[in-house]
């Protein structure tokens, strides 16, 4: 009779194990991500377009100088920012350039002293120029 009683109560704690991993393996997939709502997988995330210019700069003395170089088809602004390490010494900023695909522009500032940090910071092209009829 012991062997009986055994056998029942393994036999359900095996059918309660696997009732409840049936139930928690689609949980787990559906927070994870890999099933949507209906049953579907969700479709992967759009990589956005690479853009963007990719700027070198280089400090020498109280001269700082960017070369920015845009590799791809859609136009950047780039703007050179220079902070100097005096307090007297007045930070600058340069104006912002345009660089169209394939271009390279250089961006140049000063400080009387010495720099302290200079840094480019880009912003997409909201006006585009109008080209000219002749």
């Amino acid at each position: 009779m012991r062997g009986t009683r055994h056998r029942t109560r393994t036999r359900s704690l095996l059918v309660a194990s696997a009732v409840v991993a049936g139930l928690l393996v689609p949980a787990g997939l559906y927070t994870a991500g890999y099933v949507g709502a209906a049953g579907r997988a969700a479709p992967p995330a759009a990589d956005p377009e690479p853009s963007g210019a990719e700027c070198r700069t280089s400090v020498k003395g109280s001269r700082v100088v960017a070369y920015c170089h845009n590799p791809y088809p859609s136009t950047d602004r780039v703007q050179l920012h220079t902070e100097c390490a005096r307090w007297w010494d007045i930070d600058a900023d340069s104006k912002p350039v345009t660089v169209g695909p394939g271009r390279t522009v250089r961006l140049d500032d000063r400080c009387w002293k010495e720099v302290r940090s200079a840094w480019v910071t880009h912003a997409a092209d909201t006006h585009p120029r109008k080209a000219k009829s002749s």
